[in-house]
Order: structure tokens, then C-alpha cells, then sequence
């Protein structure tokens, strides 16, 4: 018996608006597409600025996603498996930026790590370390806009992950910390791979905290959403082209991940 493929009629009542929201997330990227000055393309493939941008947000967007996982996994770990007091409190912190406009998250980051802010100060008085307005900045931006994608990623995937294989390492002599590395990561992987993603994602669109909080400093602060935002200002054409770059670079490398990390062979 031949097996059956797609004979399931689908609903129009879920077509008609599927179809709408597919259009609507996608036509304005096609018109990005249509309005592009391709005979000029190459040429501002080449300018300077442009490579100069692009190469720093996907440095500082790497860089970004490091410190996410650094600090972002351990914090997931404790929400899914330690119970203690003010858990729910917590966890509503970590989605915060979330919700909070970009531009207040850069404030609020020049409050705390400004010259004057309450950690900032410290680092300047004591070390001479500044962060606002450096590459740093832009790193330390991006990563507080991206982490609660990772932490809620992988939040999700310890509470579904089997606590039994853990339970078995630890009955077997394990210490919590092997546990963790050998057993809690390998089974979480996909869900870190999966928030990673986002992270870097999210990071490399980052705007309104890094203009805030980093500037907009050609070569140092500058990264390709706030030079295409310079450019809308005085060149239209500029900033579609460099809008299309963001795009083409952003879909190639999201689109290979997802296939390596999360898709698996």
C-alpha cells in the first residue's frame, strides 16, 4: 500500500490568514529586494565603512553570544533545577529586556557602567577601564538585549530534558559538576544551539541600547543597523544597500546554523 502524502485538507479559515501573515513578513523584504540600486552594489560592497561595520557587528555579535553563554546557561540551569526563594521574581527579571525598549536598556546601562554609574565609577577609579562609548560598550549593549532569549531557550530545554540520566550519574558517583558536563549539556545541546542562535541573531539587529550606550563611532562603535541608520538620513540608496547586506549576511549564516545545530545531520 502506497503511503499517503499530503492528502490532508487544510482549513481555509487557517490558509487565508496563514498566507497573510506569511505575505506580511515577507513583502517588505521583497521590496527591500526590488528597490535595491544593484548597479551599485559592488561599489559599496567595497567602500571602507561598509566592510568596517559589517566586520564589527559580527565580531561584537560573536562576542555577544559568548558572554550569553557564559553567563546565560549556568542562570538557566539554576532556574529550571534549584527551588529557592524568589525563583518567579528572577525569572521575571530575566525576560525584562524583553519587553523594555532598547534605547531605556542603554540608560539604564550608562547608570550602572557610566564614568559616574554605580559599577562604573569603581572600574574607572581602579582599573581606568571605560566602558560606555567603546567596543566594549557595544559587546556589553548586545548582550544584555540577547541573553533572555538563551536563558529561556535553555530553561525550557532542562525542563524537558529526562532528570533521570542525572539522578543515574549522580547514584554512580558522579559530582554535580561532571554531572552537569557530562550528562545536563550533552542533553540540552539542542536547546543551547537553538538559543544561541536567537542570541546572535538578536544581537547582530541590536540598535537602540548600543546607540545609547556605545554611540555611533565609524570603526569603533559602529555597527551595520546604526550605519544604516546614519545613511537614512542623508542617502537612501546607501542605507538599502546596506540594509540588503545585513539581510543577505544574517539569512547565510542563521540559515547554516540552524542546519548544523539544530537540525542535525
Amino acid at each position: 500500500m502506497k503511503r499517503r502524502r499530503g492528502t490532508q485538507r487544510v482549513p481555509v479559515g487557517l490558509l487565508l490568514p496563514a498566507a497573510l501573515g506569511l505575505a506580511f513578513l515577507v513583502l517588505p523584504l521583497a521590496g527591500l529586494l526590488i528597490r535595491a540600486p544593484w548597479s551599485s552594489l559592488p561599489r559599496r560592497l567595497t567602500e571602507p565603512g561598509v566592510l568596517s561595520a559589517l566586520w564589527l557587528s559580527l565580531r561584537t555579535a560573536t562576542a555577544a553570544t559568548g558572554v550569553c553563554l557564559v553567563l546565560g546557561v549556568p542562570l538557566a540551569w539554576l532556574l529550571a533545577r534549584v527551588t529557592f526563594p524568589g525563583r518567579r521574581v528572577v525569572r521575571a527579571l530575566v525576560t525584562v529586556p524583553l519587553v523594555l525598549p532598547p534605547v531605556v536598556g542603554g540608560v539604564a546601562l550608562l547608570l550602572v557602567f557610566g564614568r559616574r554609574g554605580l559599577i562604573g565609577s569603581w572600574l574607572d577609579g581602579t582599573f581606568g577601564v571605560t566602558l560606555p562609548f567603546t567596543t566594549t560598550g557595544v559587546v556589553f549593549a548586545e548582550a544584555f538585549v540577547a541573553m533572555p532569549f538563551l536563558v529561556i531557550a535553555v530553561e525550557g530545554a532542562l525542563r524537558g530534558a529526562d532528570a533521570r540520566y542525572e539522578e543515574a550519574a549522580a547514584t554512580l558517583g558522579a559530582s554535580r559538576w561532571t554531572t552537569f558536563t557530562h550528562v545536563t549539556l550533552p542533553l540540552v545541546a539542542p536547546g543551547i544551539a537553538a538559543g544561541a542562535v536567537l542570541c546572535w541573531a538578536r544581537a547582530l539587529g541590536e540598535f537602540g541600547a548600543t546607540i545609547t550606550f556605545a554611540g555611533n563611532f565609524p570603526g569603533r562603535t559602529q555597527t551595520m543597523p546604526l550605519a544604516v541608520y546614519l545613511a537614512l538620513e542623508t542617502d537612501l540608496n546607501a542605507a538599502i544597500v546596506l540594509s540588503l547586506i545585513l539581510l543577505t549576511v544574517s539569512v547565510a549564516i542563521l540559515a547554516g546554523l540552524r542546519d548544523r545545530w539544530i537540525t542535525g545531520p
